[in-house]
């Protein structure tokens, strides 16, 4: 039985590995190929390593073109829909968690059929919504789009956060004189942070890796966001890639460092989420 023990205990590990060094070898080849200079791109065949490493394509995209408008673009967008979507999942996950109410089901299920819609049939008629009111090739514009379809999933996340908290702990303050608003910001806010913070996570990497909207609704290079700029790298005659990945390399830090902050409630809110009671 140990011996049996330890070959699936190695196996296991083994298969995570695996499936690690498969995930990051993608990641691995972006930064391969950003610093291997333009005259080893094509002569030195597959390597896994450049025989000489150049940051000459770093310096292209960082000084020479469009690039740190387009990052700046992103990031406000990102934060700025992250941050709106999880107050509104916020107040809208208490909602449906806390409150009994006629048509309820009704609001639930129509935050769902939002849900069952292809993207690509909905971008003539958000343009023709979002013309008329000069939001097209704006920022504004991104984030009100991306907001609106992030907010019914969060939601139901946030709703799976309250489920787990124990109705007493408010209901315990409202006893003791504290109004459902204080209640509810003082002391089931701070209970849910590990899930505010799972929702803000994945709000700003959707709308961080958000391509579609951003090509059809943006058409001005002051306007454009990271995804969009990437296809500047792109001619009628070939692909620059050691700029093209130069560029996705520079785009992975604020994503990292963002995940780096809220790590240790990321985890405690997607183990927790999945837990009621």
């Amino acid at each position: 039985m140990t011996t049996r023990k330890l070959a699936l205990t190695f196996g296991h590990r083994l298969g995570l590995l695996a499936f690690i060094l498969f995930a990051l070898f993608p990641l691995f080849w972006l930064l391969k190929v950003a610093v291997t200079p333009n005259d080893l791109m094509y002569s030195e065949g597959v390597r896994l390593w450049p025989s000489r490493m150049s940051f000459e394509h770093f310096d292209f995209v960082l000084r020479h073109s469009s690039f740190p408008l387009f990052f700046r673009n992103s990031l406000i967008v990102s934060l700025s829909t992250a941050v709106i979507v999880t107050v509104i999942a916020a107040f809208g996950g208490y909602a449906f968690s806390r409150f009994a109410y006629r048509g309820k089901m009704a609001m639930v299920a129509l935050l769902l059929v939002t849900q069952m819609f292809p993207l690509v049939m909905l971008i003539a008629p958000i343009f023709k919504i979002l013309s008329p009111l000069g939001l097209t090739n704006s920022l504004t514009g991104l984030v009100i789009v991306y907001s609106a379809f992030n907010v019914p999933f969060a939601i139901f996340l946030m709703q799976s956060f309250f489920d787990g908290i124990p109705k007493d702990l408010e209901e315990a303050a409202m006893i003791d004189g504290a109004s459902r608003f204080r209640a509810f910001a003082q002391i089931i806010v701070p209970l849910t942070l590990p899930g505010m913070a799972a929702t803000l996570g994945f709000v700003f990497t959707a709308a961080w890796s958000e391509l579609l909207f951003a090509l059809m609704l943006i058409s001005k290079v002051d306007a454009s966001t990271f995804p969009v700029g990437l296809l500047s790298f792109v001619s009628k005659f070939g692909v620059d890639f050691g700029q093209m990945m130069a560029a996705g390399v520079l785009a992975l830090i604020p994503a990292v460092l963002f995940f780096l902050v809220i790590q240790r409630y990321l985890v405690q809110g997607l183990t927790a989420g999945a837990v009621k009671g």
